[in-house]
């Protein structure tokens, strides 16, 4: 299976706010790494709940102005640039690690430093 359908099924699913469409490709003992590498949901029940909190969890005025997947053998790399309020224009990272075709671990990689100051 081409994974990135499986990633970008996801960011689609988050662009309409449909959660448990989202969810329902990972692993019930998944985890989220939050950026900055020390907030981890472990669980794709408590990842769910925090889904419904993500207007708060990204910046004010928060878009994906552009999307790329880039696949390896198990896992999927997307590389997103975004803008708020307070930034014009940047770059972030998520990696996706697969289990067959359920996503066992999502990772963001993100200027924390940036990312705190747009709040």
């Amino acid at each position: 299976m081409n994974l990135i359908k499986i990633v970008q099924r996801g960011w689609d699913a988050v662009g309409v706010g449909d959660f448990d469409t989202l969810v329902a490709d990972y692993m019930e003992n998944m985890r989220f790494i939050m950026p900055g590498q020390a907030d981890v949901l472990e669980g794709r029940a408590a990842f769910r709940a925090a889904l419904d909190n993500l207007a708060e969890l990204l910046p004010p005025g928060f878009e994906i102005t552009s999307l790329r997947q880039i696949q390896g053998e198990d896992e999927v790399v997307s590389i997103v640039e975004w803008k708020s309020a307070k930034v014009a224009g940047s770059q972030l990272s998520v990696l996706f690690k697969f289990n067959a075709e359920k996503i066992y671990e999502e990772r963001w990689f993100i200027d924390t430093e940036q990312w705190k100051s747009t709040f």
